[in-house]
C-alpha cells in the first residue's frame, strides 16, 4: 500500500530478500557498502529498503518474487536516487532544517486515516515488513525534511508568467488524453463456472459496504485482485488506460461514491471513485495546463539543482 501522503509508504525489505543465498551470504550482502557520499556510506540493504519504501501500491501488491525482480532491474537507478537523497539530507542538516516529533506523528495519523487503519494494524504492517517504529519514523522524517529543503531552494523559485502560459497554450491547443483521469480503488471478484455465485458474492460485499464497512477493509478481505493488499488502491489511472466499461461507470459517479457491482472480462467489480481530474471548462483547462507547465519547470530546475550539489560533493560508487 502506498501508506501516507503521495510521497510516503511503509514496506521495507527483510532478510527474505536474499532467497538465493545462504543466511551467512545474505548477512554479508546486507552489510556491503555500495557507495560513499562525502563522509557517509550507503549499504546494499539500504538500497533495497529504499526500494520497498518508495514502491508504488501496484508493486507492493505483487508477489515477493515479482517484486524482487522489479527491484533487481531498477537497483542502479535507485542507488542514484539514494545518493541524491543522502546529499539532500546533508544539505538540510547544514541549513538547520528538521522535522519535529509532532509533525511526524501527524503524518502517521494522516496515513492511518487514509487507509482506515487502527494504530495496532499500522504497527503490525510496519513490523511485518521489517521496520521498527523508530526506523519508520526516521524515514518519514527524512522525507519531510527533504520536501522542506526542496520547497525552499527550488519550488519557491519556479515561476510561470501569464505570457509564458499563453504562449504554451497557443502551442498546445488540445488536452493530452493522458492528462485526464481518475484516482480509484477497486474490489474484484473473479468469475466462476457459476456466474450467479460471483454476482451474489459481489452483491453481498456491496451491501456490507453500504451498511458501513470501509471500502479498503472490504477490499483487503474479499478482493481477488493483486491490489487487495493495499485496500484496492489503484492510484491515479489515465482515461486512456481505462476500458469503456469502467469509463461508463465512472461517468455516473461523483468523488467519494461507490459503484454497484458491474461485470467486465476481468470479473465482477465494485469501484470507488476517490477523486478525478477532468477539465470541464476553459478555466479548469487553463489551470491544469499552468500546473503542467509549472511541473515541467520544477523538474528541470530540480535536476539542475541536484546536479550542482553532486558536482560539489565527493561521491564514489563501489
Amino acid at each position: 500500500m502506498r501508506i501516507g501522503f503521495w510521497f510516503l509508504c511503509i514496506n521495507i525489505l527483510a532478510a527474505a530478500v536474499i532467497g538465493l543465498f545462504t543466511i551467512s551470504e545474505g548477512a554479508i550482502l546486507l552489510d556491503k557498502v555500495v557507495a560513499v557520499v562525502n563522509s557517509e556510506v550507503i549499504t546494499w540493504s539500504e538500497v533495497y529498503k529504499s526500494m520497498e519504501f518508495e514502491a508504488s501500491p501496484q508493486v507492493k501488491a505483487m508477489s515477493e518474487r515479482e517484486r524482487h525482480k522489479i527491484f533487481e532491474q531498477n537497483e542502479k537507478s535507485f542507488l542514484e536516487n539514494l545518493i541524491d537523497m543522502r546529499l539532500l539530507l546533508q544539505e538540510a542538516k547544514k541549513a538547520g532544517i528538521s522535522a519535529s516529533d509532532d509533525e511526524i506523528n501527524k503524518t502517521m495519523q494522516s496515513i492511518r486515516e487514509k487507509y482506515a487503519m487502527t494504530d495496532a494494524a499500522m504497527k503490525e504492517a510496519v513490523i511485518k515488513e521489517g521496520f521498527t517504529t523508530d526506523e519508520y519514523k526516521k524515514k518519514l522524517s527524512d522525507q519531510i525534511v527533504i520536501n522542506r529543503l526542496v520547497d525552499r531552494d527550488v519550488r519557491s523559485k519556479v515561476v510561470v508568467t501569464e505570457g509564458e502560459l499563453n504562449a504554451y497554450l497557443a502551442k498546445n491547443t488540445t488536452v493530452p488524453a493522458a492528462e485526464e483521469g481518475y484516482k480509484i480503488s477497486l474490489i474484484v471478484i473473479k468469475k466462476t463456472e457459476d456466474p450467479k455465485q460471483s454476482e451474489e458474492k459481489a452483491r453481498t460485499i456491496y451491501e456490507e459496504i453500504r451498511a458501513g464497512e470501509g471500502f479498503a477493509d472490504a477490499a483487503r478481505k474479499y478482493s481477488e485482485d493483486s491490489s487487495a493488499k493495499v485496500g484496492g488502491d489503484l492510484g491515479f489511472v489515465s482515461k486512456t488506460d481505462l476500458s469503456k466499461e469502467f469509463l461508463d461507470v465512472l461517468a455516473k459517479l461523483k468523488p467519494g461514491a461507490i459503484s454497484e457491482p458491474f461485470s467486465t472480462s476481468g470479473g465482477i467489480n465494485i469501484m470507488k471513485l476517490e477523486s478525478e481530474k477532468i477539465f470541464k471548462n476553459p478555466t479548469e483547462l487553463r489551470q491544469a495546463m499552468q500546473d503542467k507547465l509549472y511541473a515541467e519547470r520544477f523538474e528541470r530546475d530540480y535536476k539542475a539543482w541536484v546536479k550542482g550539489l553532486r558536482q560539489k560533493a565527493y561521491v564514489e560508487i563501489k
